[in-house]
């Protein structure tokens, strides 16, 4: 459980710090909110929402910045790579990851852990094949919907609430407009050779920070539709 506690603390802003599952083992045990593994309770929404409601003023050059970046994520290709993640207190874990456009990924997370994060589209299933147990999520409820949609504006859907251009690197931290996403998200992109998605970086309510780190990225043609299917709880996690 301790282990599962810490893998899903980096997926804080994914998942959606407001966000309530719409089944699983922690609403079938009818533990509140706050006592979920991914980070939802009400304190991290308030400061979350408090935080993020009115976003930074663009001026032109940083609206051209942004309307790049919307290229780039919706000329996305399908990837695979690595992750690494490192928590406030640099423990680290580390798997693969999956991309699929639209709104379709999964974070296999290596040995010891028997943990799969996945999305098939429509939903977020967290998946622990260590206790067998599963929490689902709208993917409307995650900061990713504005990412990985087929049309991706980020002028449109989200308010940007930092943007900055630092040596080679873009960060930019954005929270969706939907009052159903509460989260934030930070990524940051590399301008050279091509602007690319190397990691983001979530904050918790005691404002500690973890880092997931994206390695070995790599295009491809043939992921299998079959990755982003959940598994049936119970079955053994292949490695």
């Amino acid at each position: 459980m301790k282990l599962r506690l810490t893998a899903l603390a980096a997926l804080v802003a994914i998942i959606g710090a407001g966000a309530v599952p719409l089944s699983g083992s922690w609403a079938q045990d009818g533990k509140k909110a706050g006592a979920n593994p991914v980070g939802i309770g009400s304190n991290w929404s308030n400061s979350v929402t408090k935080d993020g409601e009115g976003g930074i003023q663009l001026d032109k050059k940083q609206s051209e910045l942004v309307q790049k970046i919307n290229v780039y994520f919706r000329d996305l290709p399908d990837l695979k790579g690595t992750f690494v993640q490192t928590t406030a207190d640099n423990k680290r874990s580390k798997g693969k990851f999956y991309v699929k456009r639209p709104g379709r990924f999964r974070f296999d997370y290596a040995a010891p852990s028997k943990l799969v994060i996945i999305s098939d589209g429509d939903y977020l299933r967290v998946q622990d094949f260590d206790i067998n147990s599963e929490d689902q999520y709208s993917i409307d409820q995650t900061p990713f919907r504005v990412l990985l949609r087929k049309d991706v504006d980020l002028l449109r859907d989200a308010r940007i609430l930092e943007l900055q251009e630092v040596d080679d690197v873009v960060i930019v931290a954005l929270q969706d407009k939907n009052p159903d996403t509460v989260g934030r998200i930070k990524l940051f992109l590399a301008k050279k050779p091509n602007l690319e998605l190397r990691e983001w970086v979530t904050t918790d309510a005691q404002g500690l920070d973890t880092r997931v780190e994206l390695q070995d990225l790599a295009k491809t043609e043939d992921l299998d539709p079959g990755l982003f299917k959940p598994m049936p709880i119970g079955l053994k996690k292949s490695q």
